[in-house]
């Protein structure tokens, strides 16, 4: 029987779970005799949503998953009524498992564009069959927990509640986008699933139809208040906010609060900044300063951002549809591409290069890791790619490159120096003992908001943000330019 992660009953483990381009260059590589060692690397190319920073999400599922990557009897057979596979190459399909090692950075790490983010040494069938698995599970899940923290920043960091189950991609997109959703800084979901698979806060009250269901606005609130004392949130724009709906929750507030309880009130609908000014007034005439304000509805990081600098009296922030879909922007631009392979008449690994006329697309060859560089502050002043086995020691002066104008450079003396790509998995196996699903959620939520911290607050901006520096060894800089100048005629 199939072993399944903790995890399995949300996630595919089917190894046809690739493109079908995958297997046919995977037969041909076969044929050819050409399954030799190569690196891959996965990095993406521009931050979403015109921002200055991007968060690593998915690479925990990722492994998990790879770990029991595998072609079923029935996966198989399918395979072979495409009449496109040889016997024998569906004979290896039958055994086929990842014996590779893996390398990445820590979930919830602050990314940006060009660095590996993960990276795989394996044989080539293997490596390029586990291309779609890769990119689907961090593209998808660095979207969402990029776009969450954006939200987070810009709410000043107030608890933000993920309410996108109804708008997610699907049942497989709603349980990813809420576990990257608390990796990007939500403070809880309204997915019950999610909450028990990972151990994040369930949240939620009451929706329009429970006022709508009683015979009164106040009927309803009392109701509910009498429920559930210690979680009463009155929904106050059923009919009217200011003429019926705050009124009544004063009324049932109230009540609570005789009894030794606390209320709060949410808003969604109408004229957020009017609105909870208005509300906080009421609220304050009443009695109740402690009494919250939690607003919701098609909310996005430029509303609140707007919000927040106005001085909007808001205590909570609910967030669905743009949180958990990206919003305006679809998808993350992660790509995998070979910056290595196994050369028989040396025996050696040597670095692989793709060109292209857009400088953007122009890869970065050769085996490599990421270097962060910290000042004395502790503030974080550049990622550094630079050629596997290249130190760069602390208090020592560098001189580094941009990875598109060999013009621009700069030098640099760093007081503290972080490696970031890890080996997490050797031979196909974890380096490490899996964590549980929501110790590990949690850890990856920590490094994201530790780790956004160490960054100067003109890279956070929500608009406009200052462009973080991401730059070659000089190692790797003439690396590059040589490839350049001998395959550029």
């Amino acid at each position: 029987m199939e072993k399944k992660s903790s995890n399995a009953d949300y996630t595919i483990t089917s190894a046809l779970f690739t493109d079908f381009y995958e297997l046919t260059m995977a037969q041909g590589y076969w044929k050819a005799g050409m399954n030799k060692k190569v690196v891959f690397d996965m990095f993406f190319r521009k931050n979403p949503f015109n921002g200055g920073f991007s968060i690593l999400a998915g690479n925990e599922t990722l492994m998990d998953i790879i770990c029991n990557f595998r072609f079923s009897e029935e996966d198989i057979a399918y395979l072979k009524e495409q009449n496109i596979f040889e016997q024998g190459f569906l004979d290896y399909l039958k055994d086929f498992k990842f014996t590779g090692d893996l390398y990445t950075m820590d979930e919830g790490t602050v990314i940006f564009p060009q660095e590996p983010l993960i990276r795989i040494h394996a044989n080539l069938i293997e490596a390029q069959i586990l291309e779609g698995l890769v990119l689907n599970h961090v593209n998808f899940q660095s979207l969402i927990a990029t776009k969450t923290s954006r939200i987070w920043l810009a709410s000043k960091r107030a608890p933000i509640m993920e309410f996108g189950l109804r708008r997610a991609q699907g049942p497989d997109g709603a349980m990813s986008a809420t576990r990257a959703s608390y990796i990007g800084g939500a403070a809880g979901t309204s997915n019950t699933l999610a909450g028990k698979q990972y151990g994040i806060p369930v949240m939620g009250t009451m929706a329009h139809s429970w006022i709508m269901s009683h015979s009164s606005e106040l009927e309803a609130f009392r109701e509910y208040a009498n429920i559930y004392p210690q979680n009463s949130v009155f929904l106050i724009d059923t009919y009217d906010t200011l003429k019926s709906g705050i009124k009544n929750a004063i009324i049932a507030g109230g009540e609570l609060v005789k009894k030794g309880y606390n209320f709060g009130v949410r808003l969604d609908s109408g004229d957020i900044d009017y609105l909870t000014r208005e509300v906080r007034k009421e609220l304050d005439k009443a009695g109740f300063p402690q009494a919250k304000i939690s607003v919701s509805n098609e909310l996005t990081e430029e509303i609140i951002t707007t919000l927040v600098a106005r001085g909007a009296p808001i205590d909570s922030w609910g967030v669905g549809t743009h949180m958990v879909t990206g919003g305006n922007e679809s998808s993350f631009t992660g790509v995998y591409k070979l910056s290595a392979r196994h050369d028989a008449a040396t025996g050696n690994m040597i670095p692989a290069m793709k060109f292209s006329d857009n400088p953007a697309k122009t890869t970065n060859p050769g085996i490599k890791n990421v270097f962060r560089l910290y000042d004395s502050n502790g503030m974080a002043c550049a990622d550094i790619l630079a050629l596997d086995g290249e130190k760069i020691e602390e208090g020592k002066e560098y001189r580094y490159y941009h990875p598109m104008v060999d013009y621009r450079q700069f030098t640099f003396t760093a007081a503290k120096v972080e490696p970031l790509l890890k080996k997490r998995l050797e031979n196909g196996q974890r380096t490490s003992e899996r964590l549980p699903d929501s110790e590990q959620l949690k850890l990856s939520r920590e490094t994201m908001q530790k780790q956004l911290y160490t960054f100067d607050e003109s890279y956070k901006r929500i608009l406009n943000p200052h462009i973080y520096k991401v730059s070659l060894s000089e190692d790797l800089m003439n690396l590059k330019k040589d490839f350049i100048q001998k395959n550029i005629k």
